[in-house]
């Protein structure tokens, strides 16, 4: 897919002198110009990054010496690039913007989604007036967010999330959903995963107690892996397949969406592809310089690969986005927390920095105090909306709006005093997108953006973001501590916490 960059490449980045953000404001008169974009009801701000034009430079040229044209034409032609498992990465043809087999492939699935989700509402599975959405990771993070965003006012149908083992998410989920008017939707890629497993076997004996007579009749299985769903016995009618070449944590396009779909409307889920279509088109189309997602992987790896920053925050400024933090968790760290290159090589550098974050206001008094005065270096983003929620007081989101940009500018200002405990560096980079407003097709837009830039960051370290092996390690020692023979070969102290536990 990619050429990893060496160290003569890197090396530009990595020793050039960083001027104050203040200064930069100052040399570069132009800078507000070149360091903000609006792109698909997005405004895109990185003047408060140290970028700067020589950066700018080196990070292009990084680029040229990493292949990453070659590697972006790939991506959107279906070319494998997932090197390791031999895929293509299938999201973007999902959209309609991949290579035109997986193009045409992925139409005529949500076609299925979409007259599946026509015979519910025409009354085919009996009274529905609720889903059980089960499953884990990417499987369940981005319907969470996207239903939580966007269907708070929605009369249609009361989507409820369940990805935890944990029997208390289990009772939780189902609290306020009546057995006998829901749907469960079962979403596992392999359809082997055994969290999300265990937790649909509950939800059949949650039905069978309540009386429901077919409980299997009310799964609707979404899955790479039909047959092992039909197998499970999902009647292959109730079966919304989606490719192998989506990965989990990119496949809220495919029929992973159905339940977006059902509690937002048909309408509202063509309009969130298209407004991934935009960014995809302007990903692919957009010189360097003014491309969304590249500039933010160079403001990205500025900060792990010259300051050495471990960390990234963001903050959405706007309740309707507070799923957003978490699901930017998994996007990037299971896709660029790697340390070894395509080549299967050590990678010798900082990869992805961990991605935490919250939802402002309540951050400004929890966290923030160390992201101004204390010793760690912290880039941050602040996501905004100019226009409130329906319904909202407009003095609440004003004050909100405020508080964000104050964040920003006070991190770069900071405070000079004579009291050394009241005194803050200033300095501190941030960076602001603000969204239009938030409906489907900006939000389309904002999520495709971050896949790209996490997409950009794996080329120009020279990583495979597309797949996900650590994970898998602990899910087999688990598996393997349920034996008694098996634990033996296990150490000391996980034996001792086994028999305390008594599990």
């Amino acid at each position: 897919m990619t050429r990893p960059p060496n160290s003569r490449d890197w090396k530009p980045i990595e020793t050039h002198k960083l001027a104050r953000l203040d200064e930069l404001f100052h040399a570069e008169p132009d800078r507000l110009a070149r360091m903000t974009l609006d792109v698909a009801g997005i405004h895109f701000d990185w003047s408060k990054t140290h970028l700067d034009v020589a950066l700018i430079g080196h990070f292009v040229e990084l680029a040229e010496a990493s292949g990453f044209v070659a590697a972006r034409e790939a991506l959107f032609a279906g070319e494998i690039v997932n090197v390791t498992e031999g895929r293509p990465a299938e999201h973007v043809a999902e959209r309609g913007q991949g290579a035109p087999q997986a193009v045409a492939l992925a139409a005529e699935r949500h076609a299925r989604m979409r007259s599946l989700i026509d015979a519910i509402e025409a009354g085919a599975f009996g009274e529905v007036d609720a889903v059980l959405h089960v499953g884990i990771g990417g499987s369940a993070l981005g319907p969470d967010l996207l239903v939580d965003a966007l269907g708070r006012d929605s009369d249609r149908y009361l989507v409820s999330m369940l990805s935890n083992i944990d029997g208390q998410a289990f009772d939780e989920a189902v609290e306020v959903l009546d057995p006998a008017t829901t749907l469960i939707v079962a979403a596992s890629k392999t359809f082997t995963t055994y969290e999300t497993l265990a937790n649909v076997h509950a939800a059949i004996e949650w039905m069978s107690e309540a009386g429901v007579e077919d409980p299997y009749g009310r799964i609707i299985a979404v899955t790479a892996n039909p047959q092992a769903a039909v197998e499970f016995g999902v009647d292959e009618t109730r079966i919304l397949p989606f490719s192998e070449g989506v990965g989990g944590r990119y496949s809220l396009w495919s029929s992973v969406g159905f339940p977006v779909a059902l509690a937002l409307g048909w309408t509202a889920f063509e309009e969130l592809l298209e407004g991934a279509a935009e960014m995809d088109r302007h990903f692919r189309l957009a010189e360097p310089r003014a491309n969304a997602p590249l500039l933010a992987a160079f403001a990205d790896l500025l900060y792990t690969q010259n300051m050495r920053c471990e960390t990234r925050g963001v903050f959405a400024y706007d309740e309707r986005l507070r799923m957003l933090p978490p699901y930017l968790q998994q996007l990037e760290m299971e896709s660029n927390g790697k340390s070894v290159t395509v080549d299967g090589k050590p990678l010798g550098r900082p990869s992805a920095p961990v991605t935490w974050g919250g939802v402002g206001t309540d951050a400004q008094h929890a966290v923030f105090q160390l992201l101004h005065q204390g010793t760690h270096i912290v880039p941050l983003e602040f996501v905004a909306v100019i226009a409130g929620d329906d319904g909202q007081d407009p003095e609440h989101h004003r004050q909100l709006l405020l508080n964000a940009f104050a964040q920003g500018a006070a991190l770069m200002t900071g405070h000079q005093s004579d009291d050394p405990a009241r005194a803050d560096p200033g300095n501190r980079p941030s960076s602001t997108l603000l969204l239009d407003r938030l409906d489907p097709r900006t939000l389309g837009a904002l999520i495709a953006f971050y896949e790209h830039r996490t997409f950009s960051n794996a080329v120009l370290l020279g990583i495979n973001p597309f797949d996900q092996f650590g994970v898998e390690l602990g899910k087999q020692i688990a598996r393997a501590l349920g034996d008694p023979e098996s634990r033996k070969g296990f150490d000391e102290s996980t034996r001792a916490l086994i028999e305390r536990a008594g599990v």
